[in-house]
């Protein structure tokens, strides 16, 4: 019995002292994610509502201030491939608000989970090092901010890539059906997200073609080694639910991606740049990236694929038809992170910790620009609050609106709606709305002279910069002004010309 006690007490200082350590090790594991999720928290919650609703965000607004069956109807004319999107920004407006802040929210939180996904994920493929260094990285470069202070998909669609890889590579190692079941959801959630980020499939094909070479899976035996193929049932969730929307959202190509070019080899080189909102970041991105790739050698196949693979593929869509739009591609960007960071782990931690505040420090100004307007170029903003107040200042009872072009890209009667919201005048040629249209834009009125009858002054809001406003409306709809109205004041505002016309 004294030898048992004795064998008890000579045990507990081990067992006293691996306590301390395991928190030690549970404190570092949490600073890990945490650091940069906080830090991303941080930089991208600055001058949130600074930047008005640009163009993209009016659309969301418009879509998500709307009823389910509106949005249904929206989905099968024009934007299908947002719809999902759509529909949950329709439930968060209904408890959040639709404030600006409130609009680019969800996006703010997503960047923020990406960045602990990220270094998270970076642990398991490069180490802690440098999975802490992607994730502060990722939180300091302009796209995040950008695309974080956005009422648009891209954010979320970030988020869910990571995600979806991070439980990949759970899978893969130590597999078991709830991780795959879960794999399963967020690759379904990300390709509801966002059709291109689907791309991201051939990277993670090739990490499981690969997975015995690169280190992704255990070493376990040829049972465990085979249960890797229950990525191909995982996948097809994703595949049944996205097709139908992927079918109809390519019949929609021709009015949602007009304005698309055919892509030019050219483009490859401006991509950085476009993705990191700096082209001095971008390249510091790119050339930290080849560095952590080189340094992993094959732990590099899986984050270097989910950079190239979707590129690549997206080029080549995009040589054949119209759909070479580089922020599609945001969600590449943690994996360039991730790379960057094993580069970055190559040196003591201050030396990493150095290249990323300088990282941050070079892309200061265009931190700054994107926070004034996400309009390109950004010395080209469109001012709609400004007209609004202009409106709200002087209007009258019995006064109307026109916009022209109603058509338009800009969305002028969105962007003023938005700001004034019932006290606008009325749209005196609007026939039919948007909504009821299942659209984007309105119908107006066919004989606009009729329309416009016994209106004492009308509010003309222009896009663009017009010495002469009513003789830069063309149609049916400027000869009803010409002939009716007479200009009684011009106001110039960044990007849109606001005329006041009187009988």
């Amino acid at each position: 019995m004294g030898e048992k006690s004795d064998r008890r007490h000579r045990a507990t200082p081990a067992a006293s002292g691996a306590a301390p350590s395991a928190a030690r090790h549970g404190l570092r594991g949490t600073v890990l994610w945490l650091a940069p999720a906080l830090l991303t928290l941080v930089v991208t919650s600055v001058g949130l509502d600074h930047a008005q609703l640009w163009r993209d965000e009016l659309a969301t607004w418009s879509a998500a201030t709307r009823s389910v069956r509106d949005l249904v109807r929206l989905a099968g004319t024009i934007d299908a491939a947002t719809g999902p999107y759509y529909l949950f920004m329709h439930g968060w407006t209904a408890l959040a608000g639709d404030s600006t802040i409130a609009l680019r929210l969800p996006s703010v939180l997503s960047m923020t989970g990406a960045a602990a996904l990220t270094a998270l994920l970076g642990r398991r493929l490069a180490g802690a090092r440098a999975g802490l260094l992607a994730g502060l990285l990722f939180a300091l470069l302009p796209g995040t901010s950008r695309y974080a202070q956005e009422a648009r998909p891209y954010a979320l669609a970030t988020l869910l890539a990571v995600l979806a890889t991070l439980l990949l590579v759970d899978a893969l190692r130590r597999p078991g059906w709830w991780r795959w079941i879960g794999y399963a959801a967020a690759l379904a959630a990300l390709g509801l997200t966002h059709l291109i980020a689907l791309t991201l499939l051939a990277a993670h094909a090739v990490a499981v073609l690969a997975a015995d070479r690169v280190g992704l899976t255990d070493d376990g035996g040829g049972g465990r080694n085979r249960r890797r193929w229950f990525w191909v049932p995982a996948v097809l969730p994703a595949v049944l639910l996205v097709a139908p929307l992927a079918l109809v959202a390519r019949s929609q190509r021709g009015r949602q991606l007009q304005w698309v070019d055919i892509v030019r080899p050219s483009d490859l080189t401006t991509l950085p740049g476009g993705l990191a909102q700096s082209s001095v970041v971008g390249g510091l991105l790119v050339g930290l990236a080849a560095l952590g790739a080189a340094r992993l050698g094959r732990r590099a196949l899986l984050p270097g694929a989910a950079v190239l693979l979707p590129v690549l593929l997206l080029f080549v869509a995009g040589s054949a038809v119209p759909i070479w739009v580089p922020r599609y591609l945001v969600f590449v960007v943690p994996f360039a992170c991730l790379l960057a960071g094993a580069a970055l782990a190559a040196v003591p931690l201050p030396g990493g910790l150095a290249v990323v505040v300088l990282a941050g420090l070079l892309g200061g100004p265009d931190q700054a620009a994107l926070r004034r307007t996400h309009e390109w170029p950004r010395s080209a903003p469109i001012d709609y609050r400004a007209v609004a107040e202009v409106i709200a200042a002087g209007q009258r009872p019995g006064d109307a609106i026109v916009y022209s072009p109603r058509r338009s890209w800009l969305f002028l009667d969105f962007g003023i709606e938005y700001q004034l919201r019932d006290r606008r005048p009325r749209d005196a040629l609007l026939v039919e709305g948007a909504a009821r249209r299942g659209d984007l834009w309105a119908t107006e009125c066919a004989r606009p002279a009729e329309c416009l009858a016994g209106v004492p002054r009308v509010w003309l809001v222009l896009s663009g910069r017009h010495a002469d406003p009513v003789a830069a409306v063309s149609g049916a709809k400027g000869a009803a002004l010409r002939d009716g109205f007479t200009v009684a004041q011009v106001w110039q505002r960044p990007g849109l010309t606001l005329a006041l016309l009187t009988r």
